[in-house]
C-alpha cells in the first residue's frame, strides 16, 4: 500500500486549522492539538518542520503563536506533502531514471511517470483556502 505518513496527515490538519482562522490570528500548539486531534508531542515536531519549510511562522511570547507564513491560497497539499515526505515518487525510476537498468525497454515506466504527473498536479491544485472553505461547509 502506498500511503503518506501519519505526520504528513497531521501536518495537513495543522495547516488546515490555520487556514480556517482569520489571517491575523495566531494560535497555540495546544489549541491545534486539541481541535485537530493530534498528540501534543507530534504537533510541536510538525510545527518545527512546517516552519523550516517556510509554510508557517511561530512567535514566542505573550502575543505569540502560530500562523501561516503566506496566504492559504498559496499553500497546497503538494507543499505540505513535500515538506513532510520529500519528493513524491510512486517508483524511484520516476525521480531518477538512471537507477533502473531496464529503463530503455520498460513500458511500465511511462505509466508511473503519467500517474506521478497527475498526482503532483492534483496536489498542487488543492490549496488550503479551498480546503478551508470546504471544511466550513462540512462543519455545518
Amino acid at each position: 500500500m502506498i500511503t503518506i505518513s501519519r505526520e504528513t496527515d497531521y501536518a495537513c490538519r495543522v495547516i488546515l486549522h490555520l487556514a480556517t482562522v482569520p489571517s491575523e490570528t495566531r494560535v497555540t500548539a495546544q489549541e491545534i492539538a486539541a481541535r485537530r486531534i493530534i498528540p501534543r508531542a507530534l504537533v510541536r515536531r510538525i510545527i518545527t518542520r512546517l516552519g523550516k519549510a517556510g509554510l508557517i511562522t511561530t512567535t514566542r511570547g505573550r502575543d505569540g503563536g502560530i500562523a501561516l507564513a503566506r496566504p492559504a491560497r498559496e499553500i497546497s497539499l503538494l507543499d505540505v506533502t513535500r515538506a513532510m515526505e520529500g519528493e513524491i515518487a510512486l517508483n524511484t525510476c520516476v525521480i531518477n531514471p538512471r537507477e533502473c537498468p531496464l529503463m530503455q525497454v520498460c513500458s511500465v515506466h511511462e505509466v508511473w511517470v503519467e500517474a506521478h504527473a497527475q498526482l503532483t498536479e492534483r496536489l498542487r491544485q488543492a490549496t488550503f483556502d479551498q480546503l478551508a472553505r470546504r471544511a466550513r461547509v462540512l462543519a455545518r
